[in-house]
């Protein structure tokens, strides 16, 4: 195997990330400079821009921007104000009601926008003045929103895993959004445990128990809102339409939505639009400049090599699989999700079939072993969102952080070891 086309790509790719290059920009670059040690210059600037084009030919990918437009239309609509509500009152009265609001909120957003930013955000601003003047901690209210906003991530519908649906070769989306719904709840719930015991520790303050009818009244309220779940999983699992054409269908209910609340008006829409186009953008020069990265690292034989390696080290899958984890963990530190996702899904996706496991499990097992990655500095874009909204600093947050940590690679081991978490409900539905 020759190990220079590795090097020059590893290297190359850390020192422009190390200067200051935007992420899309330095897996551009070192892709180019790897190809640069096989080919001439000409045909390697060709392919490399070819691929970046040819990376974005994919009708899956349509549903991306119509997902992201939808999450911008539900986080200007009022939805968050009213599963919040919703919320608040099955789980205020607990030790820590406000945190555990603050979690199933999120899990609920999440799933409805399918973004971890729009969840930290709605949340961050809503619940955490509102913890605060409860006597919670700013930093602990911080740790759980950023936590929390990650499990939209993996409970669908999720643009993370139409994105794994195109790496992986066409593994099912609609298997993959069903494979999310029971890992996501999992860790939401290990989040709630840990919330709780720590606020009963700590001593905050407890709600007032709510009535049946105000349960009834506010789940009436948020009842239109969780619908959309309904409409748009019921559409895909029953073969109505696709993910890509279920997208489309949610910017249309979350505008009709917007509107019968009062939350939108005409004169919003521009600023949506230009919201969710941006966002868009952003994640589409991500995807093109990955997928000519994979590219360039099949041409060169890179996953075989890394794959004979693993394989070299070990025949115990669970041996394998933890090594996995422990890379994918450490990738996620440095790198955003979705390059991720396309660059080292070719790697490990090879190695965990031949050990045995099935591709949507491993797809769960990515996602959030990459969920973690996003609240962790230096590339932690909810981290900083949730310390940016509530105005305070890192370092003040790690120690709330780390018990919530554990709870979620907790779950992750849990789910890559039980392959039921992830395939049950897949089987159930025979997709």
């Amino acid at each position: 195997m020759d190990y220079i086309p590795i090097l020059v790509l590893v290297v190359s790719f850390v020192c422009l990330l190390a200067i200051g290059t935007p992420v899309a920009w330095s897996i551009s670059i070192s892709s180019l400079l790897t190809m640069l040690v096989s080919i001439p210059a000409l045909p390697a600037m060709t392919t490399v821009s070819q691929r970046m084009a040819t990376g974005l030919d994919s009708f899956a990918l349509l549903a991306i921007p119509f997902f992201v437009l939808s999450g911008q239309l539900m986080n200007k609509g009022g939805i968050a104000h009213r599963l919040i509500a919703f919320a608040k009152t099955l789980v205020g009265s607990l030790p820590g009601g406000l945190a555990l609001i603050n979690i199933i909120s999120a899990m609920l957003m999440g799933a409805i926008a399918g973004s971890a930013m729009a969840s930290a955000s709605a949340m961050g601003s809503i619940l955490g003045p509102e913890m605060e003047k409860e006597g919670y901690s700013k930093e602990f209210g911080v740790a759980v929103n950023i936590t929390s906003a990650t499990t939209g991530l993996v409970i669908p519908p999720s643009n993370v895993l139409i994105v794994y649906s195109l790496a992986s070769g066409g593994v099912s989306i609609a298997a993959l959004f069903l494979a999310g719904y029971i890992p996501g709840m999992l860790t939401g719930l290990f989040l709630m445990i840990v919330a709780y015991f720590w606020a009963k520790k700590k001593g905050f303050n407890v709600g007032k128990r709510s009535s049946m009818k105000e349960v009834l009244v506010t789940f009436w309220k948020a009842f239109p809102s969780l619908m959309l779940l309904v409409v748009v999983m019921g559409g895909i699992v029953m073969g109505v339409f696709t993910a890509t054409e279920a997208s489309a269908i949610a910017v249309l209910y979350t505008l009709v939505l917007g509107f019968a609340y009062r939350e939108i008006t005409w004169k919003n829409l521009p600023d949506i639009l230009l919201e969710a186009s941006a966002t868009t953008a952003i994640v589409m020069l991500l995807i093109g400049a990955s997928m000519s990265m994979s590219w360039v690292m099949s041409f060169e034989n890179i996953p075989q090599g890394i794959s004979d390696v693993l394989l070299g080290l070990s025949d115990n899958p669970i041996v394998i699989l933890l090594i996995i984890n422990l890379l994918l963990l450490f990738v996620g530190i440095f790198m955003d999700m979705t390059p991720a996702v396309l660059i080292f899904t070719p790697i490990f996706l090879p190695i965990v079939t031949e050990l045995g496991m099935d591709p949507i499990q491993f797809g769960i097992v990515m996602v959030l072993n990459l969920c973690i990655g996003l609240c962790t500095p230096p590339v932690g874009s909810v981290l900083f969102v949730g310390v940016g909204i509530a105005n305070t600093t890192i370092e003040k947050v790690i120690k709330p952080l780390l018990p919530l940590f554990i709870a979620m690679i907790v779950a992750l081991f849990l789910i890559t070891y039980f392959p039921g978490l992830s395939l049950w409900l897949p089987r159930v539905f025979g997709v």
